[in-house]
Parts: structure tokens; C-alpha cells; sequence
């Protein structure tokens, strides 16, 4: 496994820290040094969240800089543009195409920016997009769109899927492993 600078960004109750907590545990299989640090946002339901993993041969510092991400794993589309700055040149922007009014917008003193998908393609080379919650729904667990997005990751890395089959056995909670394995299929199935 080489070195790799994940950002993944999404809105409390997502989610998030689950997915950043299977990177990781996929990351030491591969006898990776990893580091994973939740530095911005409030984990709280409906505020902005971001979690860094770094993954190399050894890691120093947990923080991604602007232009330093290889790969950013957006839950909604007005954080992967907010984030997007943060892709390298070639880095791959992995996008569920959903939308969740952040409270500015809830009480009417902002708009959610209009054809954010649209922008985001034109302003970098490899932006992936898929609806992870209407997969999720689709799975019978709208909790799922997490993994969801996994799967979609694990296609664009190349590590061997049973790696990160592996890896959701371990986290997963049990009482929900079934319907997170078939999520992950249907990201992986569409990457």
C-alpha cells in the first residue's frame, strides 16, 4: 500500500468517524502506519465534520493541508465543495450526491449554492458522484450511506476487497454488519 492522504468530510451523524475507523483498521492490515485525527467541525448531528487519515510507511502529523489530499470522501455535496481545495491537482473528489440544509440555510439567512456537481466537475479531473443515501435506502438502512461510500473508496484504491470486507467485520457493528456488507457491495459495485 502506498501513501495516501484521505479527507473525509460530511455533516455530524453521518456516519464519518465509523468510515475513518474502517480506513483505518484496512491501513494496518496492510501494515501501514496510520494516523486518524477529527480535527474540525462538531460531531453533533447537522454540524460540518471532517476527519483526516494519513496512511504511509510512517506518519508524523495527522493534518492535511490545502492542495495535500489524495482522496476526498464527501457525505454531502456542499462539503466536498467546501473541502474541495484541500484535493491534490490528481487527487480523486469521491462525492454521495445529497443534500442537507447546514442551519444558515434551515433559518433563511443562506441558499444551498445551486449545481454544486456541475462546479465541481469543472474545476477537477476526477470527480466520482453517486446517490450513496439512495443506495442505502435500497439496502434497507439509510445509516448505510457510510459504507456505501467504503465500497465506492475500495474500488479506487486497489487493495484486495477481502481487505476491507475484513476490516467492516471487525468494526461493524454486529447488529448491523449484514445491511453495511451489502452496502459496501453496491459502493464497490459502482466504483
Amino acid at each position: 500500500m502506498s501513501k495516501y492522504n484521505i479527507m473525509i468530510v460530511g455533516v455530524g451523524g453521518q456516519g464519518t468517524l465509523l468510515a475513518s475507523r474502517i480506513i483505518g483498521n484496512v491501513a494496518l492490515k496492510q501494515n501501514c502506519d496510520v494516523k486518524v485525527s477529527e480535527v474540525h467541525g462538531m460531531s453533533q448531528r447537522g454540524g460540518s465534520v471532517v476527519t483526516y487519515v494519513k496512511i504511509g510507511d510512517k506518519v508524523y502529523s495527522p493534518i492535511i493541508e490545502k492542495g495535500e489530499a489524495d482522496i476526498i470522501i464527501a457525505f454531502e455535496m456542499l462539503e466536498a465543495l467546501r473541502w474541495a481545495e484541500y484535493l491534490k491537482d490528481d487527487g480523486k473528489l469521491l462525492v454521495n450526491e445529497q443534500r442537507i440544509n447546514p442551519m444558515p440555510v434551515i433559518i433563511g439567512k443562506e441558499k444551498y449554492p445551486e449545481n454544486i456537481m456541475e462546479v465541481l466537475r469543472e474545476n477537477y479531473k476526477n470527480v466520482i458522484s453517486l446517490d450513496a443515501l439512495k443506495i442505502a435506502r435500497e439496502c434497507k438502512n439509510i445509516k448505510a450511506v457510510n459504507t456505501v461510500l467504503i465500497g465506492l473508496l475500495a474500488k479506487t484504491m486497489g487493495i484486495d476487497k477481502e481487505v476491507w470486507i475484513e476490516s467492516l467485520k471487525e468494526v461493524v457493528p454486529q447488529k448491523a454488519l449484514d445491511v453495511n456488507l451489502k452496502a459496501f457491495e453496491e459502493g464497490y459495485s459502482r466504483g
